[in-house]
């Protein structure tokens, strides 16, 4: 199975919503949602801290992964941005088929 679930979080609303149309525009996702309200707390330069985020859920492929991140990188405001995934071991055939089409590069 290809299709991954990519984690991404944005520090606000705004960043949020371009980094999402960006993806799919540029079809390295077939779907992000955005997830506000999440609070986040870790350690960043020897200090703890607690800030309010926007959750991505990034569906992409395995293949569409590495460009994904790239973009992420340009678009991002953190220096070190959430950049993770996890492979779909299961789902609706259709959709997971979606997917993939919606990802191939044009």
């Amino acid at each position: 199975m290809n299709a991954l679930l990519a984690l991404c979080t944005c520090p606000t609303p705004e960043l949020a919503e371009r980094i999402a149309r960006m993806l799919v525009e540029e079809r390295l996702a077939a779907c992000v949602n955005r997830v506000p309200g999440v609070r986040s707390t870790y350690r960043w330069q020897d200090k703890v801290c607690t800030d309010s985020e926007v959750l991505l859920l990034i569906k992409t492929t395995r293949d569409r992964f590495a460009a994904l991140t790239a973009r992420i990188l340009e678009l991002h405001a953190h220096e070190v941005p959430e950049v993770i995934a996890v492979e779909v071991t299961a789902g609706l055939d259709r959709y997971l088929h979606w997917i993939e089409e919606e990802t191939r590069p044009e």
